[in-house]
């Protein structure tokens, strides 16, 4: 008697098994589908072809969310000539940037330590006080704040979320397959995984929008009237600063200064071009 109990049991199993499959398909045929649909965006000046599942609104949105939390946690500088720089060079940049649509802003935080530079998505722009040992001169600025307009414009935030996303559906979906091989391959599956897309896929990625944010940002900056000969001095001085501190480029976010300016001098008489037409 228990027999048929048993072999109707393993006729539920293979059906369940069969339906995880087809609802996994299914849901990757969606996935898959709305990717197509709404990766048709192009980067500005490149043209790149790019694959965004987030729409400009939400990114927006998380952008001035993020801004409010910044400003109400760092500390702001206040010296009245460092932030009529910072706008002066800042509104340039903006107007080249052609995106009357962004709610642009400019801020200065008050951190020497710290030698970063953002813009949030929607033009919010903050500036570390840290960087500006570096930057010298307002073309050197220029520098910085074209780079980072050129990430918010290219959306490269919402690229790198849709590839994480992407990334942690492949992986959920592939765990469910592996699910009756047992906890043992189930864990191992997690540590390649996790290695294969991040050292495979996401960081050449981020490495990938560095090189296109430097292009776009010069062509910004140019087309603002600032020589783009300074970003060439400018990763100079910040190759100068590193110098001593090694980077395993496999393994790297940003691209080894080196490989940067390597492309910056490629690319330079375009550059000059845009800025030798923005001064007539």
């Amino acid at each position: 008697m228990m027999r048929p109990l048993k072999g109707l049991r393993n006729s539920f199993q293979a059906k369940e098994s069969v339906d995880k499959m087809a609802l996994l398909r299914a849901i990757f045929c969606v996935l898959f589908l709305g990717a197509f649909l709404v990766s048709c965006a192009k980067a500005p000046i490149t043209g790149r072809t790019q694959l965004i599942l987030i729409s400009p609104e939400a990114e927006k949105g998380l952008g001035l969310k993020t801004a409010q939390e910044i400003l109400g946690k760092e500390p702001i500088e206040h010296d009245p000539a460092l932030n009529a720089m910072l706008i002066r060079v800042g509104s340039r940049i903006a107007k080249a940037a052609g995106r009357p649509d962004f709610e642009w802003e400019f801020h200065l935080i008050k951190r020497d330590d710290v030698v970063n530079a953002f813009c949030l998505p929607g033009g919010k722009v903050f500036v570390y006080t840290g960087v500006l040992k570096y930057t010298k001169d307002e073309c050197g600025l220029a520098t910085v704040i074209g780079h980072e307009v050129a990430h918010a414009l290219a959306r490269h935030g919402a690229e790198r979320m849709s590839l994480a996303l992407l990334s942690q559906v492949g992986e959920t979906a592939l765990e469910a397959t592996l699910s009756s091989q047992g906890p043992q391959t189930v864990q191992t599956f997690r540590m390649l995984y996790g290695l294969v897309s991040n050292v495979g896929v996401i960081l050449p990625y981020s490495r990938k929008q560095e090189f296109e944010a430097d292009y776009i940002g010069l062509m910004l900056m140019a087309q603002a009237g600032y020589n783009p000969m300074c970003a060439l001095s400018f990763w100079e001085r910040m190759k100068k600063a590193q110098s001593g501190r090694p980077i395993i480029y496999f393994l790297a976010t940003h691209p080894t200064d080196e490989a940067r300016i390597e492309r910056l001098r490629m690319v330079l008489p375009r550059a000059m071009e845009r800025y030798n037409s923005a001064l007539k």
